[in-house]
């Protein structure tokens, strides 16, 4: 099994949302997954950070945050130098595309959750 290390930016507690599915997803798959939120708690044994933590060897950040949210984290993703970033349905971003793609950085518009049932993650 290939692990993809993935941060799941918008991480949430709530079952019901996509992020939370996200990260479970990830976890049954053999990812390890840093998951970043607003609030503090846990998903899949997996903590969840409010702050913008220092990060290595990413292979993909999953965006769970709409384009007005993700400009406070452009600086960040962009120094963390992920190989993917994927941009969920509602988070489609195309200054952000230009941005990533200009710093080398591959822009995917996918459903995370699609991409792992269909083994395209």
């Amino acid at each position: 099994m290939n692990n993809k290390k993935t941060v799941v930016l918008g991480a949430s507690t709530k079952p019901d949302r996509y992020a939370f599915m996200a990260v479970t997803n990830l976890v049954e798959k053999g990812h390890s997954v840093i998951a970043i939120g607003q609030n503090t708690g846990e998903v899949a044994g997996i903590k969840i950070n409010t702050k913008q933590i220092p990060l290595s060897n990413i292979n993909t950040v999953t965006l769970y945050l709409n384009p007005t949210r993700q400009r406070d984290y452009y600086n960040y993703i962009l120094e963390t130098k992920p190989k993917r970033v994927i941009f969920n349905p509602g988070t489609e971003n195309p200054e952000f595309y230009q941005l990533l793609k200009a710093n080398g950085i591959k822009v995917e518009v996918a459903c995370t959750l699609v991409l792992l049932a269909t083994n395209q993650y």
